[in-house]
């Protein structure tokens, strides 16, 4: 069976017609030679047609991405046409590598199919406690979602709903529920150390409950030259945590030095700052707290105290069933479900990713998952039921330990990519949502992508994927518009090598591009 291709027919698991062994071509030459010249008296453009029929197909597969195979890399590739259900391109296309952040297609397809795409997780403040007066007479409790968008503004409408609820001081204690799954264990190199240290965000370790994506939001706001900046939080003037150290001002279009780490003792978090800071605007940074959880309900009590409420006990972590008579005074909304998709593609968020995950892992299991790879499970079990458009055999399930992709041992092809893109494209339901949320180049946040042909820029929508640790990974998925209107689904994961274990991004990311760029041209 044949499917037409970019004006030539490829047989059906479309990889080109292979290029004869030159003895071989040479002896069908000499064989057809007297006829040949015969004909070419007659007919000189039929004898050149009938030596082509014996040369080598104009086309090859992924060009570029083959040259970088033969340097040492490790490579798996695959396009489809969507209308025709062909493949259309293929580089050991089943061969499964590390997809580093392409997992994150999975965790969005998934998410799609267990809830609709405006479901929207609520964090609520609740007691139980009678409210005499102002005053609430026993505990507080803040009740986590499992929403990965809570930040420091959530907190302010909560505290200003609880003032408007009629509530000045609680008499007990605020108590911070991380239902529906509690502080998950690391998990990852990247996630375990930061237990310790943390002077960067996106290693913030994984709660049900957590702001500003388990990070303390700083912002260091300088004075005037040889005075000290004011280090304060982000949605609070204090921060409820210790600051050592100075960040000097210094005169402005000076060069800027200032550093922040967050330690964590016996204690708890404490943040570490020095350096300089020119004199201007303020600067703002983000660092992953060590326990989100206990973060979260510090800086919840700071925003009650700052907005005229007392409380008079402990913030405590605990996960409790909730009274019978419990009253919600105050509930926040997190963005929209389609809204956190954009972000965690677009911006390859990792912390919204993983909690995600670990959402569908309580809510599909309903039980409380107290590993990331027990959400991630739910994943590989997704991509393993999707039905491969032209694969007959299915092979062995794909392995996914988070939804993030930072978990070097992932292990995705291209195959498995390019299916579960085209089930997202015959899915009338979720594909606009899903589709929506992948970057176009030409308006992407990330300036690598930001250069190339008018096609790649404007014609295609895309996922990357890239880490460096244990090696090299550079990989890109989703679609091409094609000229005529239809589609393709592409997908390409490069990775380094024990021959090779580090491919630059900029050369990884040349030949897809060429590649790309190539399909582009033939459609």
């Amino acid at each position: 069976m044949y499917a037409r291709g970019g004006g030539k027919f490829w047989p059906q698991d479309c990889s080109p017609l292979p290029r004869p062994p030159r003895a071989f071509r040479l002896a069908i030459l000499r064989a057809l030679s007297p006829l040949l010249g015969a004909v070419s008296r007659r007919a000189p453009l039929l004898a050149l047609a009938i030596a082509a029929s014996v040369s080598v197909p104009a086309h090859a597969d992924w060009r570029a991405l083959a040259a970088l195979q033969r340097g040492g890399a490790a490579v798996s590739a695959s396009a489809l046409d969507l209308e025709q259900n062909a493949v259309i391109e293929q580089l050991h296309p089943d061969e499964r590598l590390t997809p580093a952040s392409l997992t994150k297609l999975a965790t969005a397809a998934a998410a799609l199919q267990a809830w609709p795409a405006d479901k929207i997780f609520r964090t609520r403040l609740a007691s139980g406690a009678a409210l005499v007066g102002d005053e609430l007479e026993g505990d507080l409790i803040l009740e986590g979602a499992g929403d990965p968008s809570l930040d420091d503004h959530s907190l302010w409408i909560l505290a200003t709903q609880l003032r408007g609820a009629g509530v000045m001081r609680v008499r007990g204690r605020l108590i911070v529920d991380p239902s529906p799954f509690g502080l998950v264990s690391c998990g990852t190199k990247d996630r375990c150390e930061a237990a310790r240290r943390s002077d960067t965000a996106y290693n913030a370790p994984l709660a049900a409950v957590g702001v500003d994506f388990g990070n303390w939001c700083v912002d260091v706001r300088p004075t005037h030259p040889g005075a000290a900046a004011r280090v304060r939080g982000c949605g609070v003037a204090e921060l409820p945590v210790p600051v050592d150290g100075v960040i000097r001002t210094i005169r402005a279009g000076g060069r800027q030095t200032f550093w922040v780490e967050r330690v964590t003792d016996a204690q708890g978090d404490r943040l570490r700052v020095g350096g300089d800071v020119p004199a201007g605007d303020a600067q703002r940074v983000y660092r992953a707290m060590s326990d989100p959880v206990q973060g979260v309900g510090l800086l919840l009590g700071e925003t009650l105290r700052e907005i005229g409420i007392r409380i008079d006990g402990p913030v405590v972590v605990r996960s409790q069933e909730l009274p019978r008579n419990i009253a919600v005074l105050a509930e926040v909304e997190g963005l929209p479900l389609r809204e956190q998709l954009g972000r965690m593609l677009r911006f390859s968020n990792n912390y919204i990713a993983d909690v995600l995950t670990l959402d569908l892992a309580a809510t599909v299991s309903e039980r409380r998952p107290i590993l990331l790879s027990d959400g991630a499970s739910l994943l590989s079990d997704f991509l393993a039921r999707l039905r491969s458009p032209v694969r007959r055999a299915p092979l062995d399930p794909p392995i996914l330990l988070s939804g993030s992709g930072l978990t070097p041992q992932n292990r995705l092809s291209a195959s498995d990519l390019v299916t579960l893109l085209a089930h997202e494209y015959h899915d009338p339901r979720h594909f606009p949502v899903f589709y929506g949320s992948l970057v176009v180049p030409r308006d992407a946040p990330f300036q690598f992508l930001r250069s190339g042909s008018a096609a790649w820029l404007d014609r295609v929508a895309l996922k990357t994927g890239t880490m460096d640790d244990p090696y090299s990974v550079c990989g890109i998925a989703g679609f091409l518009r094609k000229r005529d209107g239809g589609w393709i689904a592409f997908a390409v994961i490069v990775n380094g090598t024990a021959r090779r274990r580090h491919i630059p991004l900029f050369e990884a990311l040349a030949a897809e591009q060429s590649d790309v760029d190539a399909l582009l041209r033939r459609y």
